[in-house]
């Protein structure tokens, strides 16, 4: 691996020029050998990094990652020699709007049973653009114009016929996902919804005191009582439960502390988003024990309250102990470079392993994933991407993108490097004709 110290832009545009070899890699689903990626610059974010690295991948699952000297690789796989190039885990996007997908209506300021899922498009060019970018994991959520805009969807960002495909599971079978809230001045306007910010809470306040005695009535019904199904109150109730997280938009500090009083009050877990003025109220948000998704901008403008963004926020967050991660909010950074947010959170004051996981492994936690993705371990899905230099310089480019085994991003091919470059047609919605998907053919 270069040293860092090294002119940034030679080397991208070195290895850039190197050709990868045994690029004709099975489709899985034909694969019954591994593949074994060599001679890479591993960046685990579970451990240091590896010179001269190895990573094994089998079907879907990391089968081993380690130094070459510690790594023995099968005899029948098949071998990717990266040639030096950087390896890290997939990025996790906690909070983007990529997929065109909408929630909740102007009917109510609340509505708990609103699935965005319901409206994702997977043909849609933001999905990806933001596989150009090394993004395998999204939480795919609609907009902040309501107190409660509905349930977000989590999904790996992999070429599919339909949004089934996409989206993550529990054990049972259940799509997952949060739920999306916000407060401040995006969720106040003429009735129904609140007028000031002491009304947002009276509202969320009320709605969660019904979900409660709902859910006491559920859970004890009296005799021959048949309940009836309230998607409202089911959705609230998987927040009150701890089953769903509320992932809650917030900027100003005196709306972030009214997060942290209906949590307190009511006990739902929940991740700050955006919080652009966390920097005021770091230890208060560190002392209650609640993650911070936030978004890293170099020209912040267009919403009063978030004035005071700063790039120390994730600097200062993360000196106050508080688990911080990033997001696109996409379009509000280009999902093709959400890795700059961490090389600007490091200019910024945070570290730099405290960026790589930020972009990794804390924003999977956040999502209740970080046992399936966020770090290049055993077991762990392989999703990864393949970088032309270090992450955090903007002079590196996303090379290759996998997810779960599937190479779903190629800039050496000329479909995939126009959704990276941009372009006529970048914005057309992805073909898919089945003839093609298994070789990642036609998109």
């Amino acid at each position: 691996m270069p040293s860092r110290a090294a002119a940034p832009a030679a080397i991208a545009l070195a290895l850039v020029s190197l050709p990868l070899a045994a690029r004709d890699v099975p489709p899985r689903r034909e694969r019954a050998t591994p593949i074994a990626f060599v001679h890479a610059h591993l960046i685990p974010v579970a451990g240091p990094e590896i010179d001269d690295g190895v990573l094994i991948v089998r079907g879907s699952r990391i089968d081993a990652v380690g130094a070459a000297s510690d790594v023995r690789v099968p005899q029948d796989a098949v071998v990717v020699d990266l040639g030096g190039r950087v390896v890290m885990p997939g990025l996790v996007d906690t909070h983007s709007h990529v997929g065109g997908g909408w929630g909740a209506d102007g009917s109510a300021p609340i509505q708990p049973d609103v699935r965005v899922w319901d409206s994702i498009d997977c043909r849609n060019p933001g999905l990806q653009r933001a596989q150009a970018g090394g993004i395998t994991t999204l939480n795919i959520m609609s907009g902040s114009g309501h107190l409660m805009s509905g349930q977000t969807a989590y999904v790996k960002n992999k070429d599919a016929n339909t949004i089934e495909e996409m989206m993550v599971r529990d054990e049972h079978g259940a799509p997952l996902g949060g739920m999306k809230m916000a407060n401040g001045t995006n969720s106040q306007g003429d009735s129904p919804f609140p007028g000031t910010r002491s009304k947002s809470a009276a509202l969320v306040r009320e709605q969660f005191v019904k979900a409660q005695a709902w859910m006491k009535k559920r859970d004890k019904p009296k005799k021959d009582e048949i309940a009836e199904r309230d998607l409202a109150m089911e959705g609230l109730a998987e927040v009150l439960e701890g089953k769903r997280i509320v992932h809650h938009h917030t900027h100003r500090h005196d709306d972030i502390m009214t997060v942290l009083r209906l949590k307190e009050e009511f006990g739902f877990r929940v991740v700050l988003h955006h919080v652009s003025e966390g920097w005021k109220v770091a230890d208060e948000i560190a002392a209650a024990s609640v993650p911070c998704s936030i978004i890293v901008i170099d020209a912040p403008g267009g919403k009063i309250e978030a004035k005071d963004l700063s790039l120390q926020t994730g600097g200062i967050l993360e000196r106050a102990g508080v688990k911080v991660a990033f997001h696109t909010d996409d379009w509000i950074t280009d999902s093709r470079l959400f890795l700059r947010s961490g090389g600007l959170a490091v200019r910024g004051g945070m570290s730099r392993e405290g960026a790589l996981r930020a972009l990794t492994i804390n924003g999977a936690e956040m999502l209740d994933l970080g046992l399936r993705v966020g770090t290049l371990e055993k077991g762990k899905d392989a999703d990864f991407v393949v970088l032309s230099g270090d992450p955090l310089s903007a002079f590196t480019q996303v090379l290759e993108t996998w997810v779960e085994g599937e190479k779903v991003f190629d800039r050496e091919r000329e479909k995939d490097r126009l959704w990276a470059e941009g372009g006529w047609g970048a914005g057309e919605r992805r073909a898919f004709t089945g003839c093609c998907y298994a070789d990642g053919g036609d998109r």
